[in-house]
């Protein structure tokens, strides 16, 4: 499955990502330059919805973990939501799903390509 980053503007609260397919070795670093590109421009806080992310391995938890710190040294936040099944049994047993704020129901953004 080809991995996707759409990127939606959150009308004064910031932006939010969808992801689908296998977050990976491979794959983390398109996600990365998204998140840079986002920080770049200032963007602080961040909502990533993982509703159709099937995978996610411990490089795609450091991109999270990586920009969840960027954007709190600004006074910022990554957030995910919509995890399920592999990747949100990932998130719990990380731990990570309490550092992010994880919730299980989805935001449904409306999708543009990546910045």
């Amino acid at each position: 499955m080809t991995f996707t980053v759409t990127y939606a503007q959150r009308e004064g609260a910031g932006a939010c990502l969808r992801l689908a397919g296998e977050l990976d070795l491979s794959t983390a670093p398109e996600l990365n330059a998204v998140l840079d590109r986002l920080a770049d421009q200032g963007e602080q806080h961040l909502l990533v919805d993982l509703t159709d992310l099937t995978f996610c391995d411990s490089t795609g938890i450091a991109a999270f973990v990586r920009a969840d710190n960027r954007a709190a040294a600004r006074g910022g936040w990554l957030r995910v939501t919509g995890a399920t099944g592999r990747v949100e049994r990932v998130l719990k047993v990380t731990g990570l799903a309490e550092v992010l704020g994880y919730r299980s129901d989805t935001m449904h953004p409306r999708s543009q390509s990546a910045p």
